[in-house]
């Protein structure tokens, strides 16, 4: 059953989250000297920062340090058209340095991927200078300027503008 166009815009953003916290995995468009590449990265979303761990020598991060502009996609598997559906976003990646944001930051993380937990012996404290030293890595944020929702299943082709600023919820406190 298609979705009507005049649908609410709010409809399109609980959407658009929906499948950003549903998804796990986000492709990082970067180019340099006139050549593209994409990179694939597990993500955690905290309100409306995209975090990710990679390693500081790679081809994505170098690119994306030295640009002032990256593309990021996430979209689940699709069988027909008409199920593509996804989030087309640019803006920027800095490095996370440590303090509150990065041990958020790594605790959601861990909480959406616990399987990472597995990598450190019973006991150890997991915090970003942990998992750095743990998989030589670093801490990364993407930080989207622009974003939209596209989705098939409302027409063909159809994308709408998201602010993730206004819509990102509050993290749980606990």
């Amino acid at each position: 059953m298609s979705k009507p166009l005049d649908a609410p815009m709010s409809r399109h953003k609980t959407a658009a989250l929906e499948l950003i916290d549903q998804q796990s995995t986000m492709t990082l468009a970067t180019s340099a000297n006139n050549r593209a590449w994409a990179a694939p990265v597990y993500y955690v979303r905290q309100k409306a920062a995209f975090y990710f761990f990679s390693k500081p020598e790679s081809q994505h991060v170098q690119e994306a340090l030295a640009n002032d502009s990256v593309a990021a996609a996430i979209y689940p598997y699709a069988e027909t058209w008409q199920g593509i559906r996804g989030i087309q976003m640019s803006g920027q990646v800095s490095p996370v340095r440590p303090g509150f944001r990065a041990l958020q930051a790594v605790r959601a993380y861990i909480g959406k991927f616990p399987f990472t937990s597995d990598f450190f012996e019973d006991g150890q404290v997991i915090d970003l200078v942990g998992f750095s030293k743990r998989f030589r890595v670093k801490l990364y944020c993407f930080t989207p300027q622009c974003v939209y929702y596209l989705d098939n299943s409302v027409q063909f082709g159809f994308r709408s503008e998201i602010d993730l600023y206004s819509m990102a919820q509050p993290e749980h406190r606990e």
